[in-house]
């Protein structure tokens, strides 16, 4: 059977793992190597790491430090990671815990040998299925990036059975979420962040291994390339594979998908898209190191910079091996048969062979069989050599596949073993030494015979121009001195002449201007007296007219107040008349309504009184609701044997002594044990007058402690199935203390224990109105928020109970008004999740939907009954007990009437879909927009 667990590859989506996020902080500190905010290897050089010769074993320690807790250099560094489980899983595997459990803040992994024994084994960083891709490239491949950038050489490989998430973590893209980019794109943002491109490069090959054969992936055609080794110094090289230089960060990802898309995969039973071949990702990095230059020039003050140019530049190269090796697998779980079969075969050879060499170096073998496959070629300086390696295991948690677990935690182990003597790649680079100084030369022949030239040019020019400007500003300043004499004496006889011809003309000017005065002057008197009369005549005029204009507008405004009195009359005559249509349309709705509901009501009388008797409900609405209670397997019953042998010896009033506890692990096992006893009936009464409850209760306010409130939550819960209980639980303040916890609460399972109480409390109908009052409602809906589908289907269950006990209380007259449901919000949720994908939450939902419709319907009361049938004979007329439908308005606004019909016709429970469709066709408000809408229910 196909687990689907596969689906790591770029371009599909991973279901299995897209619930990852970031690990909270653990009671125990991260090492600083592992810290995201403090650089593992900047702040301490390797080079000490790689002087030290007294290499011996210790503890795992914090992945990528240069030097662990006890001083051992190069050591292989393992994570372990778990992936989540998948949808078929999840079906498959629900009656089974799985078969491993983490402690990341111990750095420990527990795999289960049975129900009762486990094996625990420590790592240098335990990775829980909600660790985020940046929390795993931080504390796996960052280090090892920064000693690559530092001048070492790095490796970070990825191994586990297939499917267990090993592309996921190194190659994921992120292209739909950048929060899911794996280890080599995070890599490769670093290292553009870190150098500068003016003066260092990378340059990046990929490859995959299939069936023994090198290939390229930039380059299919290049399908056998050799592996060449250096005698001298063991350094494996790959002369026929393709080194493209990388310049910014999308060549680098165009470059990947161009790679994904040339690599080898296969559908199998365990995997969608299980890779059938080991990818290697080279990345070489050359950096120019400049420190050293600039601190010998600041020591010898006097240095010249052609000094500085004679010394041969510092080039440190660091090459990264990023290796994603094709998943292990079993032929009789995976179903490979014909070419799939053989592709299958050749896998576990090459992991086959390097599992033999890390067993070798692992236990100091003399001999270590490195040439047994190309792969453990092409590693042989990762495990046992000079590059600083990291592994992350990939495993997953169903228990049919425990034994390939073990498998792979044991490779890890074998790997911690390994220990590599890091060597810095740091040499001069006398070739650009050399071409510089050749260029430097070149321009300083070039730059010296062009000032020479210049320089005699500029003596020549300066010499001629001097000249001829000597010669030229004499015959200018003759010249000048003569034209300037000249000018000065025809400007002086001008001027003597315009001045005599001015006056003449100014003489004869005043003259003719006196007599033209004179005559202007009496014209000018004779017309200010013209225009003074006619200004006066038009004033009376004017004068005349205003008061006209007075006159004329008093008789306006008056004609104006009266026209406003008359509209005013008009107006309140529309609005009396436009009331009384409103109040003749609902009294026509109103008849129309009790006639169709008069008529419904007879039918059903008619049909039952042929039957014989009182007619049936549709069914009991209880057995559709769930109880919260703990499943019980059969690999549980030791447990239950030794909890019940655990009471009679010791005693419940021991046990609940536990409660108040100083040790907080001695109360965490006390609560477990009232939990387990809460679960069987016969104890509960017990636990309840020995004062459990009480006891829950103020250790569920009083503890900070996420287990105790998880567990004590249960136990709640469990006791809160009795309806005695639920009475005791809501006096002593339960519903507030339940309420508070899940506002604090971040734990999904904390959080289903917490509604499943709350779901159970809500199932009684005299604590309604108390558990709304003191925030019941409002705590369910707050914790919808968690996502997690076993939270919703016990909010879905709460408010389904809710519902139902609110539409009997309306049914039997004692509750009118709204839904408290509406009134704190909860419609719109509702209406949300009634087509959920999870049956659990779309049953309670329908349910709830169908009670909230029902609550406000017409109600007969038992002597209200008789006399209808009664005056039915009588002729007489009818009087009615009549609720308004209180929620119809609000369920046709929230879009609850499309859920209603699609429930009516598609729901797969017989009963719900009865009951919505005699929901829909009793109420007028439903019938009326139904028809409105032309709905055909």
């Amino acid at each position: 059977m196909a687990t689907g667990g596969g689906n790591y590859r770029n371009g599909s989506h991973r279901n299995s793992l897209k619930g990852l996020s970031t690990i909270t902080a653990t009671d125990r500190p991260l090492s600083v190597n592992s810290n995201p905010s403090k650089p593992a290897l900047r702040n301490k050089s390797l080079s000490s790491v790689t002087a030290s010769s007294g290499l011996r074993k210790s503890s795992p320690a914090s992945l990528g430090a240069a030097k662990d807790d006890a001083g051992v250099p190069g050591r292989v560094r393992v994570a372990v990671r778990l992936r989540p489980r998948n949808a078929e899983e999840s079906v498959a595997d629900a009656d089974f815990a799985d078969c491993v459990e983490l402690q990341p803040e111990l750095k420990r992994l527990k795999l289960r040998k049975n129900n009762w024994d486990t094996d625990t084994y420590e790592f240098d960083e335990v990775l829980t299925e909600f660790a985020s891709q940046k929390r795993v490239y931080e504390v796996v491949a960052k280090p090892v990036v920064e000693s690559v950038l530092d001048g070492y050489n790095g490796t970070v490989m990825a191994y586990g059975q297939t499917g267990t998430g090993k592309t996921y973590t190194l190659g994921r893209l992120g292209e739909e979420d950048t929060a899911y980019r794996g280890i080599m794109v995070r890599a490769m943002e670093d290292i553009l962040a870190e150098i500068s491109l003016e003066s260092d490069s990378i340059s990046v090959s990929y490859l995959q291994l299939y069936m023994e054969t090198l290939q390229d992936l930039l380059d299919p055609t290049n399908d056998n390339i050799s592996i060449v080794e250096d005698p001298k110094s063991g350094d494996v090289s790959l002369p026929g594979a393709t080194l493209v230089e990388i310049r910014d960060q999308q060549s680098f990802l165009e470059l990947l998908r161009l790679g994904e898309a040339h690599r080898y995969a296969a559908n199998t039973k365990l995997n969608t898209e299980s890779s059938r071949s080991h990818a290697i990702l080279m990345v070489h990095v050359k950096r120019s190191v400049k420190g050293r230059e600039s601190a010998h020039s600041s020591e010898n003050g006097t240095s010249t910079n052609m000094t500085k140019s004679l010394r041969a530049p510092l080039v440190r190269k660091g090459k990264l091996v990023v290796v994603d090796l094709a998943g292990s697998e079993r032929i009789d779980k995976s179903g490979s048969e014909g070419h799939t079969l053989e592709e299958a075969k050749s896998i576990n050879l090459s992991l086959s062979a390097l599992g033999k060499c890390i067993n070798a170096l692992a236990e100091n073998s003399a001999h270590v069989p490195v040439r047994d496959s190309k792969l453990t070629r092409l590693l042989r300086d990762s495990f046992g050599g000079t590059a600083r390696t990291s592994l992350v295991i990939t495993i997953g948690p169903s228990p049919r596949h425990r034994g390939e677990t073990a498998s792979t935690i044991m490779f890890g182990q074998r790997a911690m073993k390994v220990e590599n003597m890091l060597k810095l790649k740091e040499e001069f680079d006398y070739k650009s030494l050399a071409r510089r100084l050749d260029i430097q030369l070149d321009k300083l022949i070039m730059e010296h015979e062009r000032k020479h030239k210049a320089f005699e040019d500029e003596l020549e020019r300066i010499t001629t121009d001097a000249e001829s400007r000597i010669s030229e500003v004499e015959r200018n300043y003759a010249d000048a001195m003569e034209k300037e004499r000249l000018k000065y004496q025809k400007e002086y006889m001008e001027s003597i002449k315009k001045l005599e011809e001015k006056w003449m003309m100014n003489q004869q000017k005043q003259s003719s201007e006196r007599k033209e005065q004179m005559a202007s002057t009496a014209e000018e008197v004779s017309e200010v007296k013209k225009s003074l009369s006619k200004e006066t005549s038009l004033r009376k005029a004017a004068e005349e007219e205003v008061n006209s204009l007075k006159s004329q507008l008093a008789q306006l405004r008056k004609s104006e107040a009266s026209a406003n009195s008359e509209v005013l009359k008009l107006r309140k005559m529309l609005e009396d008349e436009a009331n009384q249509k409103e109040k003749l349309e609902g009294e026509i709705s109103m008849l129309q309504s009790q006639l169709l509901q008069l008529s419904f009501e007879a039918d059903e009388t008619r049909r039952r009184l042929d039957i014989g008797g009182p007619g049936k409900g549709p069914g009991n609405l209880d057995s559709l609701i769930s109880q919260v209670r703990p499943q019980q397997k059969d690999s549980g019953n030791g447990e239950k044997a030794s909890v019940a042998k655990l009471f009679e010896q010791v005693g419940l009033q021991k046990i609940l002594s536990l409660l108040e506890a100083e040790d907080a692990d001695v109360r965490i096992h006390a609560v477990k044990v009232v939990a387990n006893l809460a679960a069987e009936e016969t104890n509960q009464q017990k636990i309840v007058e020995a004062g459990g409850l009480a006891s829950l209760l103020v250790l569920l306010g009083n503890s900070e402690d996420e287990t105790i409130h998880r567990v004590a939550a249960g136990a709640i819960a469990n006791l809160a199935m009795n309806e005695t209980n639920q009475e005791l639980i809501m006096s002593q303040g339960g519903i507030s203390l339940l309420s508070m916890t899940a506002a604090n609460a971040e734990d999904p399972q904390t959080l289903r224990m917490v509604a499943g109480a709350i779901a159970n409390l809500c199932g009684n109908d005299k604590l309604q109105t108390k558990l709304r009052g003191e925030g019941g409602i409002k705590a369910l809906l707050g914790m919808v928020n968690c996502g997690h589908p076993d939270v919703l289907a016990q909010v879905a269950r709460g408010i389904a109970n809710f519902a139902k006990c609110e539409s009997r209380a309306s049914t039997q007259g004692s509750k009118t008004g709204r839904s408290l449901l509406i009134e704190d919000g909860a419609l719109p949720w509702i209406v949300q999740n009634a087509n959920n994908e999870a049956s659990p939450i779309r049953r309670h939902i329908e349910l709830a939907l169908c009670h909230l419709a029902q609550h406000g319907k017409f109600v007969f009361s038992s002597e209200i009954f008789k006399r209808f049938l009664l005056k039915i004979f009588l002729n007489k007329k009818i009087q009615i007990t009549y609720i308004a439908e209180v929620n119809a308005k609000d369920m046709i606004s929230g879009g609850a009437l499309w859920e209603l019909v699609r429930i009516s016709r598609d729901c797969s429970r017989e009963d719900i879909r009865s009951l919505a469709h005699r929901t829909l066709t009793s109420s007028p408000s439903f019938l009326a927009e139904l028809r409105r809408l032309r709905i055909d229910c």
